[in-house]
């Protein structure tokens, strides 16, 4: 059964910069922020709704949780940067959001590209979308944490959330000012492959696992995670040697105890 409401109190905007809104409820953030983008709405615009009824994943996927059990929430960004870092946006989100939260939760790993993990428990997932408008383009980073969810309210029995692996009831206001603050003060990271390339590795817990990828297209590579290139592709070293990957659903095998 979903807590009742007043067991997850309502975001409080007068604790948020100014360029948050919060809607009671959306179909899809990614997708109200889009339009906005459309229409010219500035960088750094955030959108957060209290119940998204109709969120999107990686390779389309649809999820829902109960109301104000999460944080989902979409910020515009409009990089100036050369079309071959444009692949690196992913990571880059994954990386701040894992910056953000890596003090307070213990065992909190980034998955490649940019799944935030506890102990390969998934705590947050996140959709970077790429919007043409009139005055060039633009990305649409939209997260998604889970917060409050008991473990029955989860989609998976490998997910988990805030305060599953903390103690206390999280602030949901608290910890989205500290995200969104933690993805402006790394966005000039972009302007830098080389060094989030350094950073980012430096935290991925996929890398030296093996791993299975399925592709879009319906293949499967497996082998060993060795590495992240300089576009943000993993490369997995197969019998067959090296592959870089763009994109697809890592899983992370685990390996029998002999």
């Amino acid at each position: 059964m979903t807590p009742p409401l007043d067991r997850r109190p309502p975001l409080d905007p007068t604790r948020l910069p100014a360029s948050v809104e919060v809607v009671e409820e959306a179909d899809s953030t990614n997708a109200l922020m889009g339009n906005r983008a459309r229409e010219g709405a500035p960088a750094g615009l955030v959108i957060v709704a209290e119940n998204q009824t109709a969120g999107r994943g990686r390779l389309d996927r649809t999820w829902e949780v109960p109301p104000r059990a999460a944080l989902t929430f979409s910020m515009l960004v409009r990089p100036k940067v050369p079309p071959e870092v444009w692949p690196w946006l992913p990571l880059l989100t994954g990386y701040a959001v894992h910056a953000a939260l890596v003090d307070r939760v213990p065992g909190l790993g980034l998955k490649w590209p940019n799944d935030v993990l506890v102990d390969d428990r998934k705590l947050a997932g996140i959709l970077v979308e790429r919007v043409e408008t009139s005055t060039g383009p633009a990305a649409v980073l939209g997260v998604g944490i889970n917060i409050s969810q008991e473990q029955a309210e989860l989609p998976v029995p490998e997910a988990t959330s805030l305060s599953l692996e903390v103690e206390g009831n999280p602030d949901r206001t608290e910890v989205l000012d500290t995200v969104i603050g933690s993805i402006d003060a790394l966005l000039p990271l972009l302007s830098d492959p080389a060094s989030l390339r350094r950073a980012y590795s430096g935290e991925c817990v996929t890398l030296g696992k093996a791993v299975r990828v399925d592709l879009p297209g319906g293949e499967t590579v497996e082998g060993t995670a060795i590495d992240i290139d300089e576009n943000g592709r993993l490369v997995v070293q197969t019998p067959a040697g090296a592959v870089p990957v763009g994109a697809g659903d890592v899983i992370h095998v685990r390996t029998p105890n002999l």
